[in-house]
């Protein structure tokens, strides 16, 4: 699997089956009125990074991220990237180990252009902010949406969320006089569907079919493609699908200017393989080979994290830009 392989994963392969969810449990966090989280009585509204401040968040991601690739290290990016990201990228760099423990043998840099950084005022932690820019890899016209948080003023900048959409697709984001955007809270009635809700109304509708959620590649295809597969002759597959919604899984959104919101949310899922006896299920891929556990006798589970990028309208269908995946572990059985 390529790295330069649009809406799936920026690298090749994609991350183990351990949730590195943040715990809350050490800091005292609540929700404003406003929606704004408030962590250690911090309530002034301010810009949650300078420009100069996030340009150096990029250029140390970039700098960590290609170290990770090269020699499929994962110690050299661990910082730098939390959330989804995280687990997509410690299970790419984990089996690209495995298969090649001299490092990455077509390693080539990822370098990001024409960057954007849209900033949002808000009160307390965690903090974050959005860059858009080009690519060297993957489609010409598309544009790298990645997000880049922080828990609280003793952490480094690390991106949660990496999605790739059509250039076209960028939302125009709602700012004030100065120039700072403006995050939605997680509760939201204004919205089509709440932030928070977004996960468990995704994997809903991934399961039951539906009209939340606007016709297109990553919601009625997707589901379509799902359903062929589910029982072929010898062979049945399974979906599980589930919402991540804590600590650095949890959603973020930007206001934009017809009074929705560009939102971003993390789900979950499992697509177990049960062959019929006789019949074999054969594994060719050798990163699944690398990250699995047990023996595939009749079975193999497959699990995967994925981070979606989507429009959140005032009313109306859910728009769902970008899906970007990654297997975090697999099992035989």
């Amino acid at each position: 699997m390529s790295r330069d392989r649009g809406d799936h994963s920026p690298r090749t392969l994609r991350s183990p089956g351990r949730f590195a969810r943040a715990a809350a449990a050490a800091t005292v966090v609540s929700l404003t009125a406003s929606g704004c989280v408030v962590v250690h009585g911090e309530r002034k509204v301010v810009p949650t990074a300078t420009h100069a401040e996030a340009a150096r968040a990029l250029k140390d991601f970039l700098r960590a991220y290609n170290k990770a690739d090269k020699g499929y290290d994962r110690s050299q990016d661990a910082d730098r990237v939390t959330g989804a990201l995280a687990d997509i990228d410690a299970g790419k760099l984990a089996a690209g180990h495995r298969n090649h423990p001299d490092g990455n043998p077509d390693h080539s840099p990822l370098k990001l252009a024409d960057a954007t950084f849209t900033i949002p005022e808000k009160a307390g932690w965690p903090r974050w902010f959005v860059v858009d820019a080009s690519a060297n890899k993957g489609r010409p016209d598309a544009r790298w949406l990645l997000v880049f948080t922080r828990s609280d003023p003793g952490e480094v900048w690390a991106v949660s969320y990496l999605t790739i959409v059509a250039s076209g697709d960028v939302p125009q984001f709602k700012k004030d006089q100065d120039g700072w955007a403006e995050p939605v809270p997680a509760d939201d009635a204004a919205l089509a569907v709440q932030p928070r809700r977004l996960g468990s109304a995704y994997t809903a509708y991934l399961k039951d079919g539906g009209d939340t959620f606007a016709p297109g590649t990553h919601t009625s295809q997707w589901r379509a493609a799902r359903l062929r597969n589910a029982s072929k002759p010898g062979l049945a597959r399974q979906y599980i699908d589930e919402p991540l919604t804590d600590g650095d899984y949890a959603p973020l959104g930007l206001r934009t200017t017809d009074g929705g919101a560009l939102v971003f949310f993390v789900t979950h899922r499992y697509e177990k393989q049960t062959a019929a006896q006789g019949v074999n299920i054969n594994v060719t891929d050798p990163n699944i080979k690398a990250l699995m556990t047990g023996e595939v006798k009749q079975s193999l589970t497959l699990e995967f994290v994925s981070n979606q990028a989507v429009l959140d309208p005032p009313k109306g269908q859910v728009k769902v830009l970008s899906r970007v995946e990654g297997l975090t572990g697999a099992k035989g059985e």
